[in-house]
């Protein structure tokens, strides 16, 4: 498959490394043999199947030979300086030999593991195969303070061949019986099995695409979750396990229920402290308030606010 400019500039800033990695050597039509004649050239050896394994995803550089044959690679595929270099960088400007800031579901919902039994029970592995480049999410209250709605419009990119499908999680607040929330597939997907903890209040729902996706390729999908079933609801959280694309989070309120204060705000896991606070405005008619996250990073962002 062939890869074009605009493809490769996106990826470059979403990540990660390896389908950058892959989508460069693809725009500049160089074999893996080529490429190791090039950073011969330039005193850097690297042996074709190390190339092979970064560009799938196998395996990451690390060693400090290794990250000097990247920074080469920025130089053979004609990229911009560190743009490769930057995806191998976790929170704390460390190189980390694991998949880029992973956290487990486990930290970003506070869950006791159940959205990790669930997914087991669907065969899925944690990322799915996607990654986001954008995701825009609607979260609409009740007169009765409830979580009444939650809306997604949803662009993924796939990093690996044959991807059908996405595994959207959802939680509800306190008293929240996840037997009794309706998901609603939206457009370019349709609803497959569904899986919910009764104790904690997750569900998670598996969302068929139209189409199989070829590593590289990306997907818009609409989907949602009505609910109306917890106590009042006084925040909502949206986690990432990976960083990613731009995430926006609007949350309305029935003109009945109003809240007196709403704040923006970002965590780096569950239990620590939350931090990037920022007082928010109800617009007049629509009663809503929103955040943008331009490329977000692996944690929780979110919006809270209080009723009196």
């Amino acid at each position: 498959m062939q890869h074009t400019e605009a493809e490769l500039a996106q990826v470059l800033h979403t990540g990660p490394f390896h389908l950058a990695l892959r989508t460069a050597l693809s725009v500049r039509g160089l074999p893996l043999q080529r490429v190791q004649h090039h950073l011969a050239h330039r005193g850097v050896k690297v042996g074709v199947t190390s190339l092979s394994y970064w560009q799938q995803g196998v395996r990451r550089p690390q060693r400090t030979e290794s990250l000097r044959a990247v920074k080469a690679l920025e130089e053979v595929l004609e990229l911009p300086g560190n743009s490769l270099l930057r995806l191998l960088e976790t929170g704390n400007g460390r190189v980390d030999a694991d998949r880029p800031a992973a956290r487990s579901y486990r930290s970003l919902m506070e869950a006791s593991g159940a959205v990790e039994r669930l997914l087991a029970t669907m065969g899925s592995p944690m990322d799915g195969g996607l990654h986001t480049v954008g995701h825009h999410e609607r979260i609409r209250i009740g007169p009765g303070r409830e979580l009444r709605q939650r809306e997604s419009q949803h662009v993924v990119r796939a990093h690996r061949d044959d991807i059908d499908r996405y595994l959207a999680v959802y939680r509800g607040d306190p008293g929240c019986d996840p037997a009794r929330v309706e998901v609603a597939a939206r457009e370019n997907c349709r609803t497959g099995r569904v899986r919910w903890d009764r104790e904690t209040g997750v569900l998670v729902a598996e969302l068929l695409f139209d189409t199989r996706l070829r590593a590289g390729d990306t997907y818009l999908f609409g989907y949602g979750f009505d609910d109306a079933t917890g106590g009042p609801c006084g925040e909502y959280v949206r986690g990432f396990s990976f960083g990613g694309g731009q995430y926006v989070l609007q949350v309305g309120f029935d003109e009945a229920a109003l809240p007196v204060r709403c704040r923006s705000f970002a965590q780096v896991s569950a239990g620590a402290p939350r931090g990037a606070r920022a007082d928010l405005t109800l617009t007049g008619r629509h009663r809503t308030v929103h955040l943008v996250e331009q490329g977000v990073r692996p944690g929780l962002v979110g919006i809270d606010w209080d009723w009196e």
